[in-house]
């Protein structure tokens, strides 16, 4: 048995959400700062610039976690890598080539808890099974139930890629449970568009996430060149289909 003091019964800490076996817990102030830096650090705060962690509880679960993202863990608590073979480890290699991701998340798995390493970015507990499957922007993916299946996508046409300034390629979480990743901006500020055999059109990457059964494309934002030359937008992203899209609109 375990016990762990001066975590979640520090004031300084606070649990701002809850999912599954995820918790976000959030540093209220930095307590430890000079007096060179005491300004900037309490302005921050105010801005709500603050340092957050995830941590985990495992209960005979196991969770994959970002490459490097482990801070500490307690308790009966194994890690391995998630591959499968060889053959599972050339297949993340090359995927990993194409994401951006790392080759190797590694898994934990037992009874105990484990804390990820703080980060000032806006953190968010998805339920995937109320997405499907869910795709990905570069950079978000912190950690997730293993129970979920991870998977590279291929953007629906070459013209989403190249003319959107986007990678060809995503990371994909398919599944039930819980999926925490880090966004640019706080939960407040982003746009959850649902669509129901309809599209949506976005001015920019702002989408950080979408499902996985829409339809994304590139395309003029007019039907014809003059239009789109007059009304001063040019291309679109353009997202079709049936599913979901989250968009953070101040990055």
């Amino acid at each position: 048995m375990f016990s762990v003091n001066n975590l979640t019964d520090n004031a300084n800490l606070e649990v701002i959400s809850k999912l599954g076996n995820f918790k976000v817990l959030e540093h209220q102030k930095d307590l430890s700062v000079d007096p060179m830096s005491a300004q900037t650090f309490y302005f921050a705060q105010k801005m709500n610039i603050r340092k957050r962690q995830v941590l985990i509880e495992l209960n005979g679960n196991s969770a994959t976690v970002q490459s490097g993202a482990m801070q500490w863990s307690i308790g009966s608590v194994a890690a391995g890598t998630g591959v499968k073979g060889i053959g599972d480890f050339f297949g993340k290699a090359i995927s990993s080539k194409v994401t951006k991701e790392s080759t190797i998340k590694p898994t934990y798995s037992g009874n105990g808890l484990v804390m990820l390493e703080p980060t000032y970015k806006h953190i968010l507990l998805i339920d995937v099974s109320k997405w499907g499957s869910i795709v990905l922007e570069d950079g978000l993916f912190l950690a997730c139930d293993s129970s979920l299946t991870l998977k590279t996508v291929m953007r629906s046409s070459i013209s989403s890629a190249a003319l959107g300034n986007e990678g060809l390629f995503n990371l994909s979480l398919e599944g039930s449970g819980v999926a925490a990743l880090e966004s640019p901006v706080a939960a407040d500020e982003l746009v959850e568009f649902t669509l129901n055999g309809d599209e949506l059109k976005i001015d920019g990457n702002m989408a950080i996430a979408w499902s996985n059964s829409l339809n994304f494309t590139v395309e003029k934002s007019s039907k014809s060149l003059l239009g789109s030359a007059v009304n001063g937008e040019g291309l679109v992203n353009v997202y079709r289909g049936t599913g979901k899209v989250l968009m953070a609109p101040t990055v």
